[in-house]
């Protein structure tokens, strides 16, 4: 069974500030094992879909996405997002228009930060550079294998 785990925060947990714009807004560390049989690569999409207020979310705004991860990496480390991604892995648009990582920033209230990391029977070597989250939910449909997620939280 796939399975996400994070040295920066707990599942359900607060996500420290150094991850956040509040702080030096670098990536998390984050960690998976347990890569079904077949796996060829990994994709990651964090994701807050209590933008803006939680108690009347309108969208779900995408924090980060990340693609053609190879299957024999089971971590990146903190501060990976730029110049710290495996090697042949690509970094997709976020909502705030940026390649790689954007950490929370949340305009009011505690927001959830999905983290949701698949195992894919595939790399994604048509999918282009500056992809977003809905161009990768598209090329990754039929080739997903596993999925794991963390949540933390944040509010400023």
């Amino acid at each position: 069974m796939l399975t996400l785990s994070s040295r920066a925060f707990t599942g359900g947990g607060p996500i420290p500030s150094r991850f956040t714009c509040d702080g030096p807004n670098i990536s998390p560390s984050l960690a998976w094992t347990g890569a079904p049989p077949g796996t060829r690569s990994f994709a990651l999409i964090v994701d807050d879909p209590d933008a803006p207020d939680p108690a009347a979310p309108k969208r779900v705004w995408v924090h980060w996405v990340l693609y053609n991860v190879p299957a024999s990496v089971a971590e990146l480390a903190e501060g990976a997002s730029g110049a710290g991604i495996p090697s042949g892995a690509r970094e997709g648009k976020n909502d705030g228009g940026a390649l790689g990582y954007g950490g929370p920033c949340p305009p009011i209230g505690r927001h959830r930060y999905f983290h949701k990391l698949y195992a894919l029977d595939t790399v994604l070597a048509d999918l282009g550079e500056r992809a977003g989250k809905a161009e990768l939910e598209r090329a990754m449909t039929g080739h997903i294998l596993a999925k794991a997620e963390i949540m933390g939280t944040y509010e400023r």
